[in-house]
């Protein structure tokens, strides 16, 4: 059964009465953020919401709403800018962090301290003015369970034989730079230190609708499948034999994943049980193989797919290469912008063809559990592909792809 296009809100009626829930969202531009942000500013309960983003938001949050909702452009890397602008704040009572720094590659040693001094920055100043906080909401993801530089797979993992990984599974300690996923929790046991409730939640391949984001994986394949029927080129999937007929990684589809953030926010926020905190695998709960979906995806966009499944997949071909490397894509691209009338976007801005590269020749299998987050009470699901299904619409109702009639 296809899944609906809305989510209904799942923001605690019993704990969201009063009237000072204030929340802040750190990366509102980005695909759970705009999620968050928009289930908040619908919610029937009393909000108020701040959007915190370094650049302005290309997509405004437009829809009609209940509460009131205020973008802050700041650069949390700046602790100077960053005290200034969050020490106005202390009417905040919920945190959201669903942001990084992607300037530099996720196993350098500069990624992992410039995400832990804008974690911290944000942090110290709103610990000190907003004496109201009752809960952070900290977003990761399941690359926490793998290594992110070779060899990549856990190395429990062979021994123990297991197939999922949970929650409580073991750091990977490492002589070369830790995953910043790990500074991140431990900033919130040392700065919250027992007084606030927090969560962390970690999920699988993003699934949502941005022009904010670096890992956007709809976007990249909505651009692909775009110049593949404007070009009458074949849909390939460029990537290896192992990850288009086995399942690799979960998709986490971004309305999800932020019901996810608000449901723990408001339920541990009264619960003195949960003071310590509680990390939460964040996936659909249905598992894919590409082998099963690509077709679909590629007749939706109204792409040529081939017949032949041999024909279907190609391991030579690289989108870098393909795509990213050639400065004429990114005319055409600007052309079908401009024939279709579409926002004004640059290819780079949707795509990011690395990441499909690197998505579809992953060296291991990230496949986690839901177990622990469904044993709490929060056991919505929902289908991978028809969440795929539903923000190719949503690309092409925000007029960043052509619709097929035209």
């Amino acid at each position: 059964m296809p899944m609906p296009t809305t989510f209904p809100s799942l923001v605690s009626t019993a704990v969201s009465e009063e009237a000072n829930n204030v929340a802040i969202i750190f990366g509102v531009t980005g695909l759970v953020g705009r999620e968050i942000a928009k289930s908040l500013i619908c919610s029937e309960s009393s909000w108020k919401v701040y959007g915190i983003a370094r650049n302005p938001e290309t997509q405004p949050i437009t829809m009609k709403s209940c509460n009131p909702y205020h973008f802050i452009s700041c650069d949390l890397l700046n602790p100077l800018e960053t005290q200034k602008k969050l020490s106005l704040l202390d009417d905040v009572t919920h945190v959201f962090w669903v942001t990084w720094a992607s300037q530099f590659p996720l196993d350098s040693q500069q990624s992992y301290e410039q995400n832990k001094t804008m974690f911290s920055n944000a942090l110290n100043t709103l610990i000190m003015v907003a004496k109201n906080l009752k809960h952070v909401s900290l977003q990761t993801g399941t690359k926490h369970y793998i290594s992110l530089q070779p060899p990549f797979e856990h190395p429990l993992k062979k021994r123990l034989n297991f197939y999922y990984y949970h929650e409580e599974f073991p750091r990977i300690i490492t002589s070369k730079t830790p995953n910043f996923y790990y500074a991140l929790e431990d900033l919130l046991t040392e700065k919250l230190n027992g007084k606030v409730c927090w969560s962390v939640h970690r999920p699988g391949l993003l699934l949502g609708n941005s022009t904010r984001s670096f890992y956007n994986f709809m976007g990249s394949l909505c651009v692909y499948g775009t110049f593949c029927k404007h070009l009458n080129i074949p849909f390939v999937f460029g990537g290896t034999r192992e990850c288009w007929e086995e399942p690799y990684i979960d998709g986490s589809d971004s309305r999800l994943v932020a019901e996810q953030h608000i449901w723990a926010a408001t339920k541990q926020a009264t619960d003195c049980c949960y003071r310590k905190g509680e990390a939460f695998n964040a996936i659909d709960g249905s598992s894919f193989t590409w082998k099963e979906i690509w077709p679909i995806l590629g007749k939706k966009l109204g792409a040529h797919v081939p017949e032949e499944e041999e024909e279907m997949v190609c391991e030579g071909l690289w989108y870098c290469r393909e795509m990213g490397g050639d400065e004429r894509k990114k005319k055409v691209w600007e052309e079908i912008v401009e024939k279709h009338g579409l926002v004004r976007t640059k290819m780079e801005d949707l795509a990011n063809w690395g990441f499909l590269d690197a998505l579809f020749r992953f060296p291991v299998k990230l496949l986690v559990s839901r177990e622990k987050v469904d044993g709490f009470g929060f056991v919505k699901r929902c289908n991978t592909l028809n969440c795929m299904l539903y923000w190719i619409d949503c690309e092409r109702d925000n007029k960043l792809i052509p619709r097929l009639d035209n």
